[in-house]
């Protein structure tokens, strides 16, 4: 296999809660070519325990992909990365296999061992140790609904981007970036608080070794090791957390800038130098993300595009499909609406009735509600759009106050960047220049992870160096996303 790792090929894979891909990079000519080659959907499955993961396909998948892309590279792969969302996890038996599908994190389970939770350690202590926003689906608590369960104790688990590397040949690892938004990571550290575990009950021997960003972490194994172009291919952990990998993608300088990385969720922040957990940051519940190189994605969840999917997806059972560009134009003919939802109404969150939630919400502020006409669709959907609008305009405001940036421009990633509609509203609420990024960031920040580490610039401490994944996310994505990165300003 050809070992210049400018020449030989890298893979990214990208876990979404919707859908996944497998992407490959090579180079031609010298220039650098990204390829999706495989995309396959994904969700939860209802069951009769809960809402759960199908991890079997998820795996068939990748491996799927992983194959396109071996017969594709003649000249070899170099390296293969996964990144994924967070906070779900599997555990494992004395063999290193599932003892069951995972949960997603959407399942109700962890309700009560949210306040479970609390009744031990208060939400600011909590905050004071990990800087994390406190949310009921983070790992922290669905370890504590397991406990509540009755699940067998110390048993190991591995979170799902870390665990489709292990399955893949790789060792049982925490990768930072991810590990820190299972909210039972010391602030600033980058080790398991002991303190948590300790009071909670939680045995901290089951927790996978904290590696740095962009840490080598074994080489694919098992038949596709058979394949030529896998044979010796390392794996490479980049920024597991998916928001992670975007962030560290976006071509920005200053401190003028604030990010929206928008898919299933929206992850609405900034990136600092260090963490930001004063009193502001703890009562507006921000959190406080590794990012790559060590920094700070200081951030906020946001109810993404998983909103406008549920509610689409319950008119298409209605036998009322509509197709999202034909719903944006109609949204776009409407005029504001004179209420504005909360689309982080903590109901909105979960799946199922959408509809139904937002008449309520709208009951509870003494608003007219809406029947379940085909003639309705681009209303209700026109509110979420206004709504999550105003949320992120709200979610700006408050990072300007609390780290004192005086905010210019928003750089908008991933695939909910396609929503033209959005962007115009974001841009209106915001007042900021709002500038639109690949909707592919995810996989770029993976690449360009991965390149730092095959050039040399990582180190045990730090993993790999900001300034060098920013440096090949930038010749990355010059020939490959010049169309996006080109696209006017909203």
């Amino acid at each position: 296999m050809e070992t210049s790792a400018k020449r030989a090929a890298l893979v990214a894979v990208d876990l979404g809660a919707q859908s996944c891909r497998v992407s490959l990079l090579r180079w031609k000519q010298g220039q650098p070519q990204m390829q999706v080659m495989h995309r396959f959907p994904n969700g939860p499955i209802a069951t009769q325990d809960g809402l759960r993961w199908d991890i079997g396909r998820i795996l068939d998948g990748v491996k799927d992909g992983l194959r396109l892309c071996a017969d594709a590279a003649a000249e070899g792969i170099a390296s293969v990365g996964v990144d994924g969302w967070a906070v779900d996890y599997l555990r494992l038996d004395e063999n290193g296999d599932p003892l069951a599908d995972p949960f997603c994190y959407r399942d109700e389970r962890t309700q009560r061992a949210e306040k479970k939770v609390h009744e031990i350690i208060s939400p600011s202590r909590l905050y004071s140790l990990t800087g994390i926003q406190l949310l009921g689906l983070n790992t922290l608590y669905q370890l504590y609904a397991d406990k509540l369960a009755g699940g067998r104790p110390g048993t190991f688990w591995l979170n799902l981007p870390e665990y489709v590397t292990y399955r893949l040949g790789g060792h049982r690892v925490a990768e930072y970036t991810n590990a820190t938004h299972t909210q039972l990571v010391r602030l600033g550290g980058q080790e398991w608080c002991e303190e948590i575990f300790e009071s909670l009950g939680l045995d901290i021997s089951a927790a996978p070794k904290i590696v740095p960003t962009g840490s080598i972490v074994g080489s694919i194994g098992g038949d596709l090791a058979k394949l030529t172009a896998l044979g010796g291919t390392k794996l490479i952990v980049p920024a597991c957390h998916d928001t992670a990998s975007a962030i560290a993608a976006i071509p920005a300088s200053g401190e003028d800038w604030a990010f929206i990385s928008s898919g299933t969720w929206s992850l609405v922040g900034t990136v600092l130098k260090s963490p930001c957990v004063g009193d502001e940051a703890r009562e507006m519940n921000f959190t406080n993300l590794g990012g790559a190189g060590r920094s700070i994605c200081f951030l906020k969840n946001v109810n993404g595009m998983w909103l406008l999917r549920q509610y689409m997806d319950e008119w298409e059972e209605r036998g009322s499909a509509i197709s999202l560009s034909a719903l944006l134009q109609e949204c776009e003919a409407l005029p504001a609406p004179d209420y504005l939802i909360d689309v982080d109404d903590p109901p909105l969150t979960r799946p199922g009735g959408t509809l139904g939630k937002i008449n309520a919400q709208l009951q509870r502020a003494g608003r007219r509600t809406f029947s379940a006409e085909s003639r309705n669709i681009p209303v209700i959907a026109n509110l979420i759009f206004h709504g999550m609008a105003e949320r992120y305009a709200e979610v700006l405001r408050s990072i300007a106050t609390i780290t004192g940036k005086r905010l210019k421009r928003l750089f908008i990633v991933g695939g909910g960047g396609k929503n033209f509609l959005l962007n115009r509203l974001t841009a209106e609420r915001t007042g900021l220049e709002v500038l639109l990024g690949s909707t592919e960031s995810t996989t770029l920040g993976n690449f360009a992870i991965q390149m730092a580490t095959l050039q040399g610039s990582w180190n045990e401490t730090t993993g790999v160096a900001a300034s060098a994944v920013a440096r090949w996310a930038e010749e990355i994505a010059e020939p490959v996303f010049e169309e996006a990165r080109n696209r006017e300003t909203v």
